[in-house]
């Protein structure tokens, strides 16, 4: 154990012990809109040294938090003022949380006595944990000012535990601005878990038994193999043994797109065929869940026929969906380190099924690959959406952080993009909420300054957030939008018309504005909204315009965004639009 941190005065707000705390936990950065309600925080976080970016929504704040853990894998927090500030906050909570994103979010709330439970009519107040603690890990409040260290300490155990979320620290307001002499703050291995959960030996030994003596194994990465780094352990291991990787769609890149071992999901019927045909399938930090078809045939083999190794943090997810023969309680890499160790003790041969087995996946995904590609054989004006993350990719550097907003924007994206370096793309993939891929830019940006970050957003979700770019400006933030400009809610628009005429639709593409209800939007002028709040603006509607456009952008050296004209037809008939319809149907299938 190490020893305690001293202070130099322990009379402090508890505001500003909250900040010594985070300070004391390595914090650098906050993101919030400041209030009088937690001024002894904000005072503190100067006083500490920490960075505090400031949004002009709170719900930003949220989505900052949640990217700045993910791709730094440390704590993101955010802060939330009480009554309307906490309100405004909870899109981003819901979505934080499900993402499974190490947050941490401090609220104020009113004073001692009014609330929990309220008074009658007290002003900016509702129940503040009641509300989150069904949209989160956790949820507390501070009835006393002596609680706060207790209470702080609780809040950081339950963050680092189990699969990652949002934890909640709510502080009535005179406590938060009144000074108490509090005790000495303890190093963190103290009162959380500050060390890998390691699976015992019997489980690696029947975990590597599986692996080897099966003839078709695959591995099924999760976003756990992303919150734990466990990137060089995942690529080791797939190699050691032959085994293809397919991902859920929130683990995309978690093995680069290179390797002749990863499938990426976009190539949704390779993905299919490696698990219907797998005899066994390593599990990593993954829920199974409904974008995975939910583990259930005829996507994936039949229990029967099909073992399953399964390792989570989470023990509540290991065997929910489907039985499984080696249940693993522990962090993934840790289990992966273990694992390969095994391994090496043991002799055998060098696949020669699996490699043909890998071999003919891969030659499937070059030739939907291929199938792909011929769209961007189309260089009319307006352009089609694949050309913007395709031209990005070629030109932006491989590590690079990409986010894909929500809708057909997203989709377009994925599939025109190719992950070379682990852990640089960022999206909503279990919630798809629009609007949220502003605030995870400018929170990916505030990770990493010398990194290069692009976002490719609809003009639909664009619209929830644009007074961000401001934010970007006065933070010295560098992302590049990019605005895909349809004109319409495209995806909402392509389910109406096939409720409403499915065989008109499918002949003509399209139907009339008065066949449709209320899809279509009018036009915004991003690149000039975006020149003035000081960022700089391009407007393109052709291939041969973007990258030039790109360059300029990036040659600015400040937030920059591209307005980018697209065929509003084409846009809506997204690549793998059946395969996603279908995702939300029950497989039939045991």
């Amino acid at each position: 154990m190490g020893k305690s941190l001293k202070l130099k005065n322990m009379k402090v707000t508890s505001g500003e012990y909250i900040a010594k705390f985070l300070k004391n936990e390595k914090v650098e950065v906050v993101f919030g809109i400041i209030d009088g309600t937690y001024q002894g925080l904000i005072v503190g976080l100067k006083k500490e040294g920490i960075r505090l970016i400031t949004p002009r929504h709170e719900t930003s704040a949220a989505h900052m938090a949640g990217a700045y853990a993910r791709v730094t894998g440390k704590l993101g927090v955010c802060i939330a003022s009480n009554g309307p500030g906490v309100a405004n906050i909870l899109p981003g909570v819901t979505v934080e949380n499900a993402e499974g994103n190490r947050v941490l979010l401090i609220t104020s709330s009113r004073r001692v006595g009014i609330g929990y439970p309220d008074r009658g009519g007290t002003y900016q107040y509702f129940d503040q944990v009641g509300v989150i603690q069904n949209m989160s890990k956790y949820s507390v409040t501070t009835p006393h000012i002596e609680r706060v260290p207790e209470l702080m300490k609780k809040a950081l155990r339950k963050s680092f535990t189990g699969r990652p979320g949002v934890v909640h620290f709510d502080l009535p307001e005179n406590l938060m601005n009144s000074k108490f002499d509090f005790p000495e703050l303890q190093n963190p291995e103290t009162y959380r878990l500050n060390y890998r959960l390691r699976a015992s030996k019997p489980q690696i030994e029947a975990a590597a038994n599986v692996l080897l003596t099966s003839k078709k194994p695959i591995i099924h990465a999760g976003s756990g193999v992303l919150h734990s780094g466990a990137f060089d352990e995942l690529k080791d291991i797939a190699e050691l043994l032959k085994m293809p990787v397919v991902t859920s769609w929130a683990a995309r890149g978690v093995l680069s797109e290179d390797s002749e071992l990863a499938i990426p999901m976009i190539h949704i019927d390779v993905t299919n065929k490696a698990r219907k045909e797998a005899d066994a399938v390593l599990i990593l930090g993954s829920r199974l869940g409904e974008t995975d078809w939910w583990g259930k045939a005829p996507y994936w083999n039949t229990p029967d026929k099909q073992k399953i190794v399964q390792v989570d943090l989470d023990e509540e997810v290991i065997g929910n969906i489907r039985p499984v023969d080696v249940p693993v309680l522990a962090d993934i890499k840790a289990f992966l380190q273990d694992l390969i160790a095994e391994i090496k003790t043991k002799v055998f041969d060098d696949f020669p099924n699996r490699t043909k087995f890998a071999d003919d996946l891969q030659k499937a995904v070059k030739k939907d690959r291929e199938k792909l590609d011929k769209k961007l054989e189309y260089k009319k004006s307006p352009m089609i959406t694949a050309h913007v993350p395709h031209i990005a990719k070629e030109v932006f550097a491989k590590d690079s952080i990409v986010v894909f907003d929500g809708g057909n924007s997203a989709v377009w994206g994925n599939f025109f993009h190719k992950v070379i370096t682990p852990n640089t793309t960022l999206s909503t993939f279990k919630f798809g909420m629009l609007g949220a891929g502003v605030g995870q830019a400018l929170g990916a940006a505030a990770a990493f300054s010398n990194r290069q970050t692009y976002c490719i957003i609809g003009d639909g979700a664009m619209g929830f957030h644009p007074q961000e770019i401001e934010t970007a400006i006065r933070n010295d933030l560098k992302p590049i939008f990019f605005v895909i400009c349809d004109r319409q809610w495209g995806m909402v628009k392509m389910t109406q018309q096939f409720a409403m005429k499915p065989i008109k639709t499918m002949i003509k593409k399209e139907l009339s504005a008065e066949e449709t209800i209320n899809t279509d939007l009018g036009e915004i002028q991003f690149d000039k909204l975006a020149e003035s709040m000081g960022a700089y603006g391009e407007r393109v509607n052709s291939p041969d315009e973007l990258q030039p456009a790109i360059e300029r952008c990036i040659k600015a050296d400040k937030c920059a965004v591209i307005h980018v004209d697209v065929d509003h037809v084409k846009h809506m008939w997204a690549p793998g639009l059946m395969n996603f319809k279908a995702m939300h149907q029950e497989p039939k299938g045991k």
